[in-house]
């Protein structure tokens, strides 16, 4: 079998071309052929589905529990930050620079070196199937979610994220609506009594100061916040809509559905949800694979941001190394120590409950 140190080299290699080679959210076709390289350099077969890449265990058995790995291909833009080149990947004091580093091309290579580690086993009590997906980072149509109703059923998923190799077992869901403040057009020096603008403010300082009774001991209560507003084309004319978004975070106390209908029954304002589909996921804290990290003194948590996660139906925990702290941030690092404690760590886990 091929030692921890190989695979370690190895991973911290795919990640700088990774890095070198941009993969905006739908644009990920040049990674994707990156993971088809690395998969057959150690003898895997795999499928592709658009710029997704999937592939099993060698001895991959239906009667057997199947676990899921998965982490994403994609990166979001490099802000204006940036002082050194996001697609030029540096080694500085330990450090490896460049854009997706660390979100998540360090989860992402960390578990493909675990799926090499135990592909060729023939006495695994699971399968494994890795998925390297696009378009996590838009939420977009074409990644895992495009891949769920064609995989054998998974009964447990690690979703590969930045999170100190500490266990997110709970994840806040999404929900984004769209609302439309009515207002009457006319002109500014006139009397206006149906400002859509003045309108959109009542609503939002409802948002503002609304609550939710239901608090989660892992999640924390449902976050509301207004993060866009747009109305107006001249300065002397009054709009006749006010155009606002809102970004709930729900947890898994409340459905996205139910969070929506509160909101809507406590606002003016049209609202028009984007989507109910990205909803909270956790898992229970008794899970084998849970009480095998913790055993190795691996916490838990709930994390407030969204990933994959959201997509799948089955028990699923987000971990990985790397912080979420620095993702999507200028001069995006991980450190080398923290992939070999990764690929490290995820080995010793597994090795626990196969």
């Amino acid at each position: 079998m091929m030692e921890t140190k190989t695979l370690y080299k190895e991973a911290v290699a795919l990640l700088k071309q990774l890095i070198a080679t941009p993969s905006f959210s739908g644009e990920e076709q040049e990674v994707n052929l990156l993971v088809q390289e690395y998969l057959k350099k150690h003898g895997i077969d795999f499928s592709t589905k658009g710029n997704n890449v999937v592939a099993r265990n060698r001895f991959f058995d239906q009667a057997k529990p199947t676990i899921l790995l998965n982490s994403h291909l994609d990166t979001v833009k490099p802000n204006k930050g940036y002082t050194r080149p996001p697609f030029h990947p540096t080694v500085e004091e330990e450090k490896l620079y460049g854009l997706g580093s660390n979100d998540a091309g360090g989860p992402l290579v960390s578990l493909l070196s675990v799926f090499v580690w135990f592909y060729p086993r023939k006495d695994l009590k699971y399968n494994f199937i890795m998925a390297a997906t696009a378009e996590e980072e838009s939420s977009g149509p074409n990644g895992l979610n495009s891949l769920v109703d064609e995989l054998p059923p998974i009964d447990f998923a690690v979703v590969g994220e930045p999170t100190g190799m500490q266990m997110a077992i709970a994840e806040k869901g999404l929900l984004v609506i769209d609302a439309y403040a009515p207002g009457k057009a006319g002109h500014a020096a006139h009397d206006n009594t149906d400002n859509a603008i003045y309108n959109a403010l009542d609503d939002i300082e409802k948002l503002r100061t609304m609550t939710f009774d239901k608090v989660s001991p892992m999640l924390g209560k449902v976050k509301v916040t207004v993060t866009q507003i747009e109305a107006g084309e001249q300065h002397n004319v009054v709009p006749a809509t006010c155009h606002f978004v809102i970004d709930v975070r729900v947890n898994e106390k409340y459905t996205n559905r139910e969070i929506f209908e509160i909101l809507d029954n406590q606002t003016r304002s049209k609202l028009v949800p984007r989507s109910f589909n990205l909803s909270s996921s956790s898992i229970n804290p008794a899970h084998p694979f849970v009480q095998a990290g913790v055993s190795l003194g691996r916490k838990t948590y709930g994390s407030p941001t969204l990933s994959d996660q959201s997509v799948l139906s089955c028990p699923s925990l987000k971990m990985g190394p790397g912080d979420s702290r620095r993702s999507h941030r200028a001069d995006e690092f991980i450190g080398l120590n923290e992939i070999r404690e990764g690929i490290d760590l995820f080995i010793h886990i597994f090795e626990k409950i196969l």
